[in-house]
């Protein structure tokens, strides 16, 4: 298997952005009457955040050192999330519609700036036209097979048991029937329109839920026949080589990093309000945290691994200042350890600000653009230096990955990428206690400090001194 095609998402920072709640234009006027910006999150309300906000804030997403913009669904819907697809071929009025949309690529790729954008194809919404269609007509309706109908009449409401397959119970999300021909090319045709409209890439929403491999293998010759060179990444928060082959998508969400970066860099001040993956996370010490991480790093091939989408959290989540129980200090060991893997990292908004919020409560908060007093302007200079350092430096694009043993004495984590002659080495000290090791000079001339937080090393000196949950970049 070989990425040389998708070589541009190695190394690169990818921006995710929730379309209603992270900016809000005034040259865009959508009809209705919106939630005030800064109001709590509910589960329907909407803010009205559209894709003009969006390329008014490009400066900002730049600065951060990002290459790609992620979207959450963008495409007509009755939902605040867009998980409920109406309309597959029209960007959501509320956003600015299909020339909002085409604008904004426009803008984006002016910028050098790539853009994925969700793919939710395992189920539609109670309002997409054929199912409404079924609603109306029940088994007259010539779309019955386009879902998985049980009996009619099609019991399609909250206070209704549903007599068709839907999502997680939910009758508003319907199952497609994705062994229907009409339905695999209907789901065919919107993956290959919007990349002839000019995005670079898809992440698939819940595909495991489409258990059919043939159908993922259809869809990748599909997309890659018209950009080669297309992004096409999975949401799966488990082992994932089964769609990883390089038959199916070329990378998945890596939740598995950061359920292991959590396990350990939060330690006893971690706390989530949801479980990762089906489980409850606890804290790890180093020895355990270490094993996980090499077994990931052997779990898929290393041009595989250069290209996995990384994150510390996401819409999916609570933010990472919730979860590590509000210690910034904690936080920083893990972004700093998450934008020096192998891989892509995918910052969901806001996070570069330190904002809390739990899941379905607070995690989706509308962006605080007025409100200097929520932004953590700390946090956000750490992940713009860490977005530069990443930005065109080949070890962070190709480099291998590997722990210095010899310093990780279960405070203090070593590792460096390295490519050629070339390296970046980082020292975390993981504990409540300043600590001071001895590096040798000669590996200390061949580096200088990039990026350093509470830890400083004295020009001509071989020793290093760290502060309590610090850090040090050598380079």
């Amino acid at each position: 298997m070989t990425m040389k095609n998708t070589s541009w998402i190695k190394g690169a920072v990818i921006y995710q952005i929730f379309p209603d709640r992270f900016a809000k234009s005034a040259k865009c006027a959508a009809d209705g009457v919106f939630e005030k910006w800064d109001a709590p999150e509910t589960p329907n309300g909407f803010k009205g955040g559209n894709l003009k906000g969006v390329e008014e804030k490009l400066d900002h997403i730049r600065a951060l050192g990002a290459d790609v913009i992620y979207f959450n669904p963008i495409f007509t819907s009755a939902a605040n999330h867009r998980y409920h697809t109406y309309d597959y071929f029209t960007v959501d009025p509320v956003l600015g519609g299909n020339e909002a949309f085409d604008a904004f690529l426009a803008a984006a790729h002016k910028r050098g700036m790539k853009v994925v954008l969700d793919g939710v194809f395992n189920h539609a919404s109670r309002g997409f036209f054929q199912f409404n269609h079924i609603l109306e007509n029940g088994k007259a309706s010539p779309y019955k097979d386009w879902f998985h109908i049980h009996g009619y009449p099609v019991n399609a409401y909250a206070n209704e048991k549903p007599n068709f397959a839907c999502w997680w119970d939910l009758p508003g999300l319907p199952k497609f029937n994705t062994k229907n021909p009409e339905v695999r090319k209907f789901i065919m045709d919107v993956g290959a329109y919007w990349l002839r409209r000019g995005i670079d890439g898809w992440r698939l929403d819940v595909p495991y839920e489409i258990n059919d491999d043939a159908f993922w293998r259809e869809f990748r010759r599909v997309c890659k026949k018209i950009n080669p060179g297309c992004y096409i990444t999975g949401e799966v928060w488990g082992e994932a080589r089964r769609w990883l082959k390089g038959d199916q998508f070329d990378a998945v969400m890596n939740y598995q990093l950061s359920s292991a970066c959590i396990s350990y860099f939060a330690g006893d001040k971690l706390k989530l309000s949801h479980l990762y993956a089906g489980r409850k996370l606890k804290a790890v010490n180093q020895k355990r945290f270490i094993a996980g991480i090499e077994k990931l790093l052997g779990m898929y091939k290393w041009e595989t691994t250069l290209v996995q989408m990384n994150m510390m959290s996401s819409h999916d989540t609570d933010r990472m200042a919730d979860t590590f129980g509000f210690d910034k200090a904690r936080m920083k060991l893990a972004v700093a350890f998450s934008f020096l893997f192998p891989g892509a990292i995918n910052v969901y908004y806001g996070e570069e600000l330190g904002l809390a919020g739990k899941l379905d409560n607070g995690a989706r908060l509308g962006m605080p653009w007025k409100n200097a007093k929520l932004w953590d302007k700390d946090l956000l200079g750490l992940y713009k230096k860490l977005g530069a350092l990443r930005r065109g430096n080949p070890v962070i694009k190709d480099g291998r990955f590997e722990f210095l043993k010899e310093y990780c004495d279960g405070e203090i984590l070593a590792f460096r990428r390295f490519l050629g002659g070339r390296q970046v080495v980082c020292f975390i000290n993981n504990s409540g206690s300043a600590r001071e090791l001895a590096v040798p000079p000669a590996f200390l001339r061949a580096l200088k400090p990039k990026i350093s937080c509470g830890a400083s090393l004295a020009a001509g000196q071989s020793r290093l001194k760290m502060s309590p949950l610090s850090f040090v970049v050598l380079g």
